[in-house]
């Protein structure tokens, strides 16, 4: 609308709850909403014009009761949210006798009333807002464009107006509400008229629905329009996120939800909004709720949207070129299937668009199906008729489906595109430890803090560890990040000597730190470092990494270390210590200045998913995680152990010194003694002719 409009009608809301600048943080209900006419050709100004409306929950706070002089009684026979808007419609028609060539907008004080207060809440109640209610005049912004002297946008509200343009205190609508919107259509009149002549043009908008689209890797995102939404149910969409933040203005293709290491999404979902406005009014929704779960939403950047929602893939993009689509997910396929299969798979009812087009299924580098695949519909009842076949047979396999983005194809192609050919667990970040500052792997001279709070930082570990704070080595504390790149609680510490972490772990043994106790346990430096490559260490002993059999690597399979990360010098480091670095940088926030010679990089706790053994076995301080020093104790391993998980009436479990003594001695030399020990797992409690009797159910 570039024309100015003939008539504004001033609207105004108020809540069950806050009122001025945190109107709709609290995501309370609308109560009451008033109105008036103002003619901009003849510059009058109409009547007064109000209505309750009834929410779910009649609950009011006291200071509402207190402002509005309403009360419960009055709310429980007024006429609900769709009824009051019909009553709005109607009299706003009724007034201005609308014919041919007639316009008319809204003008309200500030964003809220729109954007916080109507919109979110005809969204959670189904309500169809009328057509005007797309879009309004920010008085707030008219008045600053009009007065260019006046205060910022965010310090204007009618009280500073008023008193910019020296009216006079209104006497006459004592009530709060009915007194905003008398001074606004004053307001509105002492614009337009001399000397300010201003016009009304060019109104703010509010986008009907959310577009889906692309986003390339070389995109510039603005950080001030990024935000992190946490706790979505995880079979929420891209048009679940557009609903949650209605009124709000997304950015084409802005919803992205995130996946973990399995691709499964995690219940997070980067957004981008249009301008930074937007993006902090998205902030207060923080803990707004989505169904019965209540949202989480913090500050992100352009860096990490584009992290999930970045793509180079022509084959993406040509995908996704078709805009207005709907995305299924198909998960579970068969290695063998076909497009044709896929199509007959849906049938008449809910045709993909394009036929085989419509397809994309998901590969390895090497061109080997992944199961995964992504299917367009034209439409939204397509869509539902499709997602009625979940976990419906294709061949022999069930397949699941679910509704997709397209950030969600851009990171599922970009996963399997850039995995190796070998499927490989997630190479751990390994703190990089200068040569000198290395102690033999018999010296238990550190110490494992457990039961950290998540907010500890440096300076309260060293305020926790006290005096024996200058004991510490330079660079000597560790701390433990879990999957998610969250504080999991525990550090290490490396201590100068022995003694001194033998006294730091009797000392400070569940002292206090921030109304929390903690644990400290002495141990040594290569005990640390197997934690910190995804080991377990408790008082039993140690638990190697997780590791998903039988997709064991290769010894000879080595990880490339980026050179542009690891200086020169880094070459005389431990083999033991220098393991696989990333091309990650350590995070500032556990960097502080003070305490730089107490900071390492911060260490990666990976997600526990299968473990070798029972996590009471118990490991010589001298077995590595996994050291396998031929071929044929590989394989005896791999069967081992793939028999050990399949036993269903064991009573004993071998330590992992016991099966790597056998596996070393001479019994395994020849055929027999293997046959005997596969039968001794195959058959539990028969001959242990080899020293071990497995009996017992397993864990």
């Amino acid at each position: 609308m570039t024309a100015s409009p003939d008539y504004l009608v001033v609207l105004f809301g108020i809540t069950a709850g806050a009122t001025g600048a945190k109107l709709g943080s609290d995501e309370k209900e609308l109560i009451l909403l008033l109105w008036k006419v103002v003619d901009l050709a003849n510059k009058k100004v109409g009547q007064l014009h109000e209505v309750l409306v009834r929410p779910d929950q009649l609950e009011l706070t006291e200071d509402c009761k207190e402002e509005t002089k309403i009360d419960a009684e009055s709310l429980s026979s007024a006429p609900q949210l769709d009824q009051a808007l019909r009553q709005f419609n109607q009299s706003v028609s009724n007034e201005l006798n609308i014919g041919v060539g007639t316009s008319f907008c809204l003008c309200t004080d500030g964003q809220l009333h729109v954007r916080q207060i109507l919109h979110p809440e005809a969204s959670k109640k189904n309500v169809s807002l009328p057509e005007c209610f797309y879009s309004f005049f920010d008085l707030r912004k008219e008045f600053k464009k009009c007065c260019p002297g006046s205060p910022d946008v965010d310090k204007l509200d009618v009280a500073a107006m008023t008193e910019c343009l020296n009216f006079e205190k209104n006497s006459s609508a004592s009530r709060y509400g009915a007194c905003q919107v008398e001074d606004m259509g004053n307001i509105i009149l002492a614009m337009i008229s001399d000397p300010y002549n201003h016009r009304f043009s060019d109104p703010e908008r509010v986008n009907y629905k959310f577009e889906s689209g692309t986003c390339s890797k070389m995109e510039l995102i603005d950080d001030n329009t990024v935000v992190r939404a946490r706790g979505l149910p995880w079979q929420s969409s891209d048009q679940d996120i557009a609903r949650f933040f209605k009124g709000l203005n997304i950015a084409k293709g802005g919803a992205a939800l995130c996946l973990n290491a399995q691709g499964r999404r995690n219940g997070e979902a980067l957004v981008r909004f249009v301008s930074e406005e937007h993006r902090d009014l998205a902030l207060q929704r923080h803990k707004h709720h989505m169904g019965t779960r209540y949202i989480e939403v913090y500050k992100a950047t352009g860096e990490d949207f584009l992290k999930i929602a970045g793509g180079t893939s022509n084959e993406v993009a040509q995908f996704l070129s078709k805009e207005n689509q709907v995305i299924v997910r198909m998960r579970g396929l068969p290695f063998t299937a076909t497009a044709d299969e896929v199509v007959a798979f849906f049938g008449q009812h809910c045709p993909i668009t394009g036929g085989k087009e419509g397809i994309l299924f998901v590969t390895y580098p090497d061109g080997r199906p992944t199961g995964d695949a992504f299917v367009l519909f034209a439409c939204e009842e397509y869509a539902q008729n499709a997602l009625r076949k979940h976990k419906d047979l294709l061949g022999k396999r069930y397949i699941e489906l679910f509704r997709s983005t397209a950030a969600e194809v851009q990171q599922v192609l970009n996963r399997f595109s850039s995995a190796p050919l070998i499927p490989l667990p997630t190479p751990p970040i390994i703190p990089v430890l200068p040569q000198q500052f290395v102690p033999p792997a018999n010296i238990r001279d550190c110490v494992r803090l457990r039961g950290l709070p998540y907010a500890a930082t440096i300076e309260d570990i060293l305020d926790f560890l006290g005096e024996f704070s200058t004991d510490i080595r330079t660079h000597g504390v560790h701390m433990v990040l879990n999957h998610q790149g969250r504080p999991s609680g525990d550090a290490f510490i490396q201590m100068k000597s022995a003694d001194r972490a033998f006294m730091a772990a009797q000392k400070c043994h569940k002292k206090t730190m921030k109304d929390r106790y903690v644990e400290v346990f002495q141990c040594s430096a290569e005990e640390m470092n197997f934690v910190l490559m995804g080991g377990t260490l408790n008082r039993n002993g140690l638990s190697p990494p997780p590791c998903k059999l039988p997709c064991l690597s290769p010894p000879s399979y080595t990880f490339p270390a980026p050179a542009a990360v690891i200086p020169p010098e880094a070459a005389i480091y431990q083999p033991s210590v220098l393991l696989n670095p990333r091309a990650l940088q350590p995070s500032t926030a556990y960097y502080p200045a003070g305490t730089q010679l107490f900071m390492n990089y911060t260490a990666y706790y990976p997600r526990k998913e299968y473990s070798l053994l029972h996590q009471s076995c118990s490991t010589a301080p001298q077995v590595r995680p996994i050291v396998l020093a031929t071929s044929l104790q590989l394989l005896i391993l791999a069967v081992s152990l793939h028999s050990l998980a399949r036993w269903s009436e064991c009573r004993a479990w071998p330590t992992i010194l016991e099966l790597r003594k056998f596996l070393t001695s001479s019994k395994v030399t020849s055929m027999q003694p293997r046959m005997d020990l596969y039968t001794q797992m195959t058959r539990p409690g028969l001959y242990p002719k080899n020293g071990f009797v497995f009996k017992g159910p397993s864990s």
